[in-house]
């Protein structure tokens, strides 16, 4: 893995972890943010807010794009704490750490390890919240990827059980409906569409056993996975994976079980990157469709 900084979209000092084939680019002007991956060469598989490019300071919160770690459930004053100062970090083996400064209104610490493999595209994510408060705090750890536009993600869904019971939980916002023509119910996966022109917001919730979901955009699938604790109560009405698009961007959200953190205890949530490139990747028709979901679950 070689690591080098340089400048990307405006921001100077950008952290760049390569290995020859794959590629991240971390913020340290703001953040911590992975900003950019992709393959070598190829296009940024994450979504960028152009007119949030290059910039830093102030209190306004801003979207900026790519992966950010945030904390659920979802609050209007605690979840938009700008992070538009600049971060710590240091190298490890692999990668990087990067660590943000305690948010001054809620007390918590935010750190990403972030780590690429010697060969291939798979990248690790270690999420980390430090409760640096004086009270507990309930919450769970929330790890957000936006993807660029146009693409379509794959969610899978379980496969058939007890016939008595139900075995799945889906959330729906209120701006959601379920004859939105960006959606998609399929027999083994729900599929979201990314369109510049919807009239409307779209949000679901999935508790996502498997852990896993994809992307398919230009003949690359970028599957984001993350473990799912069929016992343990999440946010959302009890979800670990959800999605949002409007007519900018999606984001593939994860989440870690809710906890009760204590004054100087830590959360910790892990995810895996991958990504395919096969110009022949189509989700077109149903034979293309089964294929993704054969990459997707092996």
């Amino acid at each position: 893995m070689k690591l080098e900084r340089r400048e990307y979209g405006g921001w100077e000092d950008c952290l760049f972890l390569s290995n020859g084939e794959a590629e991240l680019a971390v913020t340290t002007a703001v953040g911590p943010r992975i900003i950019r991956y992709g393959l070598i060469g190829s296009g940024n598989e994450l979504g960028e807010i152009e007119e949030d490019r290059g910039l830093a300071g102030g209190e306004r919160w801003r979207m900026y794009g790519g992966h950010r770690l945030w904390h659920a459930p979802e609050d209007a004053f605690r979840t938009y704490q700008p992070d538009n100062g600049p971060i710590e970090w240091e190298e490890i083996s692999g990668g990087v750490r990067t660590i943000q400064p305690v948010e001054s209104r809620t007390g918590i610490g935010k750190e990403m390890e972030i780590t690429l493999s010697p060969r291939g595209s798979k990248v690790s994510l270690l999420h980390r919240l430090t409760n640096r408060g004086d009270s507990p705090v309930e919450l769970a750890v929330w790890a957000i990827t936006v993807m660029a536009p146009g693409g379509r993600e794959f969610i899978p869904q379980p496969p058939p059980g007890d016939a008595l019971l139900p075995n799945r939980v889906i959330a729906l916002w209120p701006y959601s409906r379920l004859d939105d023509p960006r959606l998609e119910w399929g027999k083994n996966y729900i599929a979201l569409r990314q369109q510049n022109r919807p009239d409307r917001p779209f949000k679901l919730g999935v508790s996502n056993p498997a852990g896993r979901a994809a992307y398919l955009r230009n003949g690359h699938l970028f599957i984001k996975r993350h473990r799912h604790q069929p016992d343990a109560v999440y946010p959302d009405f009890g979800v670990s994976f959800e999605t949002y698009t409007n007519a900018v961007f999606l984001e593939m959200e994860t989440l870690s079980p809710l906890v009760e953190l204590g004054p100087g205890a830590s959360v910790e949530h892990r995810e895996e990157w991958e990504l395919f490139a096969d110009p022949d990747l189509s989700a077109e028709a149903d034979s293309g469709i089964q294929s993704i979901m054969k990459i997707l679950l092996q």
